[in-house]
């Protein structure tokens, strides 16, 4: 009995940059047409058209250099994606602001900071190098 070899045994072909010539040609299995062009490629270039030409190319290759090289639009899929995310983040957020946070504390408020601030400077706190240090006690004003 013969072993048959499995496809994923087999070399592959793959347009790349890097590897501009790969082990295999791009079309396997040749139709008619195809085979009476790869015979007549034996006899001189010279008699072979344009589109013959162009066609064994494509036997042997699915892409040239330049379409390899050519940009893809799969940049505005991408950008497209993650401006989708942002936004749908910024919905979560304000929902989550509206719906399930409560309000703030009161010692945000501009008035408690103030206080805390005047407390914290009345107890001279971290006279070193911390808040009172940058604080004038004669002058009643912050160092300039």
């Amino acid at each position: 009995s013969v072993v048959k070899s499995e496809d994923y045994t087999l070399q592959s072909y793959v347009d790349r940059r890097d590897y501009p010539l790969p082990d295999v040609a791009h079309v396997r299995h040749l139709s008619a047409s195809q085979k009476a062009l790869k015979e007549k490629e034996k006899a001189s270039w010279s008699s072979l058209s344009m589109d013959e030409k162009v066609e064994l190319y494509r036997i042997q290759f699915k892409e040239s250099f330049a379409e390899m090289n050519r940009g893809s639009n799969e940049w505005k899929t991408v950008v497209g994606a993650a401006m989708f995310f942002i936004g749908f983040t910024a919905i979560l957020i304000m929902l989550e602001k509206r719906y399930v946070y409560g309000p703030l504390p009161h010692t945000f408020d501009k008035e408690w900071v103030a206080m805390q601030t005047k407390r914290m400077l009345d107890l001279k706190v971290n006279p070193v190098d911390g808040l009172a240090s940058k604080w004038d006690y004669e002058k009643k004003e912050w160092k300039k």
